[in-house]
């Protein structure tokens, strides 16, 4: 006859079919998977840590940027000199050639400036200067519109002219004509304002009527 083993009793002495059920919230119940840990907040220093590679990259930027600056504003361009001349021509006015290097293959904007003497005299139908109270000289600065010239295989080779001062308001007696005599021109200079380079040119003048200047 088969033997039975006698139910183990809890340390409450009772039957566990003795015992009310026990509702379990599930709260209580503790998780089959482990929790994954929470993202740590970067400390201080590793925060630090992390910019040195982005400030190190905008310097580095900055560099490059203020280099190339530096190229464009100290480029190749320059005049040979002894191609650089100067004149009047007849109608006065101050004529200047040049040859540039080193321009690139760009437009290049050149401006013409000088002191300016301009003499204006009166004649009669024969050529003559009847007195020599009917003259009258102007004095002052001019300078030629900015000018652009496209370069050939980086070189410039221009003329660019400008003047003669103007007689304003000079006027002849009846019968007289209003005619240049003289003019002049100083401190020549032509400069290239695509690059920042200039040119001086020797003082030149010419006379169109002896005996007035």
């Amino acid at each position: 006859m088969a033997r039975f083993a006698p139910p183990i009793l809890a340390d409450d002495g009772l039957h566990p079919d003795q015992r009310e059920p026990v509702e379990v919230e599930p709260s209580d119940c503790l998780t089959l998977h482990r929790r994954r840990p929470q993202a740590r907040a970067a400390t201080v220093h590793e925060r630090r840590m992390m910019r040195k590679p982005l400030v190190a990259i905008i310097a580095l930027t900055a560099a490059l940027a203020v280099g190339t600056g530096t190229a464009l504003a100290t480029s190749g361009a320059h005049f040979f000199h002894k191609a650089s001349t100067s004149s009047v021509n007849g109608s006065g006015a101050l004529v200047v050639s040049w040859d540039e290097a080193g321009v690139g293959q760009e437009q290049v904007n050149y401006i013409l400036s000088a002191d300016a003497s301009a003499t204006y005299a009166c004649i009669n139908n024969g050529g003559h200067h009847p007195q020599a109270t009917n003259k009258e000289t102007f004095n002052g600065p001019l300078s030629s519109p900015e000018t652009g010239f496209l370069p050939e295989n980086g070189r410039v080779k221009g003329t660019l002219s400008v003047g003669p001062l103007s007689a304003g308001s000079f006027s002849c007696p009846s019968g007289q004509t209003l005619v240049l005599a003289c003019v002049a021109y100083t401190n020549i200079t032509l400069t290239d304002t695509t690059n920042s380079v200039t040119e001086t040119f020797a003082d030149t003048s010419r006379v169109f009527l002896q005996g007035i200047c």
